[in-house]
């Protein structure tokens, strides 16, 4: 899901795709926009996510106010708390929702499915290039 919103939007101005063990506080203050993609795990974001924003939380806060972001969330039922709880933390940060959550749903419900690969399809895919291009492109053009 990340890879096909960062190659749609690079398309359209320079992106960078980084996974959230290894993107920090610098990252945020370069970035002139995000897109922030984790899976749902026990209906909360990914720990790797949520630590993410507890290292980043307080180095930022008040130095990317009015940035735009979106969000897609990987889900194997409902994902919409892991939205509610991105949606609060980019609220405390004070940037810009650019369009409602992306919630791909896997429908993984067996511990096999949970823990086995998972392929988005083609067609949810493309929800998630349309995510990044409109993201860069409204960026590029000084939308947001």
């Amino acid at each position: 899901m990340a890879e096909a919103a960062a190659d749609a939007a690079r398309n359209e101005a320079e992106a960078i795709l980084k996974p959230a063990d290894q993107a920090g506080p610098e990252d945020l203050l370069r970035a002139d926009g995000y897109i922030f993609c984790a899976p749902e795990n026990l209906a909360a974001i990914s720990g790797l996510m949520k630590e993410f924003f507890d290292r980043c939380y307080y180095p930022v806060l008040g130095q990317i106010e009015g940035r735009p972001y979106a969000q897609m969330v990987c889900a194997g039922s409902d994902g919409e708390n892991a939205a509610r709880q991105t949606a609060r933390i980019a609220t405390g940060w004070r940037l810009k929702e650019v369009q409602p959550p992306l919630i791909i749903c896997t429908h993984a419900q067996t511990p096999e499915a949970i823990l086995a690969d998972k392929t988005i399809p083609q067609d949810q895919l493309a929800l998630c290039r349309e995510i990044g291009a409109a993201l860069a492109a409204g960026l590029s053009l000084g939308v947001f």
